[in-house]
């Protein structure tokens, strides 16, 4: 349990500062402990729900969110979170590893390689 306190301030730190809900950390560490995919990835929530309302709060206070396109976004995500569930419920652990891995080397070429900003 303190490994995971631990794991969670890392985690924590890295979300607010890099504007990550941290799943892309949690659920591989998680899957690592011996949780099948679908419920690694269903605790997930619980950790991101608590600190991206902590991380908000600090945001916020200085002046760094834009609240209205954060609603907007939210519009969609709000959606999409009750269809991802269902999907995964058709997906094999293993498959979702390897979904998961190329999506995680997708993401860090294209912002490895982005360079416009």
């Amino acid at each position: 349990m303190i490994t995971l306190a631990v794991v969670g301030l890392i985690v924590g730190i890295l979300s607010s500062v890099i504007g990550l809900g941290g799943g892309f950390m949690v659920v591989p560490l998680l899957i690592y402990l011996g949780r099948d995919a679908k419920l690694a990835v269903g605790t997930t929530f619980v950790f991101i729900l608590l600190v991206a309302i902590s991380s908000l709060i600090a945001h916020y206070r200085l002046g760094n969110v834009d609240v209205k396109t954060g609603l907007v976004l939210a519009l969609g995500g709000i959606l999409g979170a009750q269809i991802g569930p269902q999907v995964l419920q058709h997906v094999s652990d293993q498959n979702f590893k390897k979904i998961f891995s190329v999506l995680m080397v997708i993401t860090a070429v294209w912002m490895f390689t982005d360079s416009k900003s």
